[in-house]
């Protein structure tokens, strides 16, 4: 159940120092295998952190043999001094796994604007090293956490043997462009660099870019995918696809139900739209309107919001051709009401929004959560 799931890896993680509380916050996973595969999807926002800037032009290469993940700091906006911190990262994990430092991919999260201590971040490494062999795939999982309050695991097995393992971290900030996750998946499938690269793009698509906690996108943040050729078996592409989009879909939901202060999980699911894209746009305008959320949080269905909503898109429909239902009671048919919204119950985590355009053969479904005041709070103190 996690990413040392397929063979060819070991993982570890220790406390350094770097957050103030002294839980652990330096995660190291490195490739043994045969194998130095590796892809990565980005997050896309222009202001990039330095380690973003750094593992780009280690993908470039696609290779890689470990990675090193910081909490309790996202070496962001930290000038020459913060990229030379991540160079440096990367320099003596190479050193202390034999590798080179272009195949090392470093990863950070935390708070913008802050310098990682190296007196602490130097060490840190070193102990990460030393615990590799005893190390576990959970210990790993926990060092990359900030605000989660549980890690998020999980692992496939392919029918040829082949296997997946995956961990992620992310708790808020969950917009397409991969804010604020950090998910790094192994393979001991021999899959080389240019196929994982095409498989993961597709399986982000249809997963992590499905996923929309509150509409903001974070700078720090990637999605890797490693490959050691342990198993010594050439996967079915199809397999490979579906497995790691599974694994993927899992993992995108694992983080929403771990989202700040959330008390909702909302699925919203646009049917009979002109084309995917229509049913994504619709889908996504209701999971990121504050109204919406707040009424859900008040366990009050407002269907009203939804479909002022929905009129915000450019989507192919007839305005007065929409159903909408809540958990399964249609509340709003052909531009007028249809059963009572008294028939909604609203007191179960998830809550289904169906919303039939009647335009066409295609869906989509974009997950989020409320907006409560948990969530206000939450945020309102991070930095401090």
């Amino acid at each position: 159940m996690s990413v040392l799931a397929p063979m060819g890896f070991l993982a570890s993680g220790v406390a350094s120092g770097l957050k103030s509380n002294g839980k652990s916050d330096i995660a190291l996973i490195v490739n043994s295998g045969p194998l130095d595969a590796v892809a990565a999807v980005f997050t896309t926002n222009r202001c990039l952190a330095n380690p973003i800037i750094w593992s780009k032009q280690v993908i470039s290469g696609g290779k890689a043999k470990s990675i090193v993940i910081n909490s309790g700091g996202a070496n962001c906006y930290t000038g020459a001094e913060g990229f030379q911190t991540t160079h440096i990262t990367a320099e003596r994990v190479a050193e202390l796994t034999g590798t080179a430092a272009s195949e090392v991919v470093v990863c950070s999260t935390g708070l913008i604007g802050e310098q990682l201590d190296r007196s602490k971040l130097l060490p840190g490494l070193e102990a990460a090293s030393n615990a590799l062999l005893a190390g576990t795939g959970e210990d790993a999982a926990r060092a990359i956490m900030t605000t989660d309050t549980v890690p998020k695991l999980a692992s496939r097995e392919s029918s040829s043997g082949w296997k997946l393992g995956a961990m992620a971290k992310g708790a808020g900030m969950l917009a397409p462009g991969l804010a604020t996750m950090l998910v790094v998946i192994t393979t001991d499938a021999v899959i080389e660099s240019a196929d994982l690269d095409s498989a993961l793009r597709e399986a982000t698509r249809v997963s992590f870019d499905r996923l929309d906690s509150d509409g903001c996108m974070s700078t720090n943040d990637q999605v890797t995918l490693m490959a050691s050729g342990a198993s010594h078996v050439v996967p079915d592409s199809q397999e490979f696809q579906e497995l790691l989009t599974s694994i993927c879909q899992e993992l995108a939901l694992k983080l929403l139900d771990d989202a700040e202060g959330a008390s909702h999980n909302i699925h919203i699911k646009t049917l009979g739209a002109a084309s995917e894209a229509d049913a994504v746009e619709v889908s996504r305008s209701v999971a990121r309107n504050n109204l919406f959320k707040a009424a859900i949080y008040g366990n009050d269905p407002n269907w009203g919001r939804i479909l002022a909503a929905v009129g915000t898109t450019t989507a192919t429909f007839d305005p007065y051709g929409i159903d909408v239902s809540i958990n399964g009671v249609l509340i709003s048919s052909n531009g007028e009401p249809a059963l009572d919204r008294s028939n909604v119950d609203l007191s179960p985590k998830d809550v289904w929004i169906k919303i039939d355009l009647h335009a066409g053969s295609h869906e989509a479904t974009v997950v989020t959560n409320d907006l409560t005041h948990q969530y206000v709070e939450e945020n309102s103190a991070y930095s401090s």
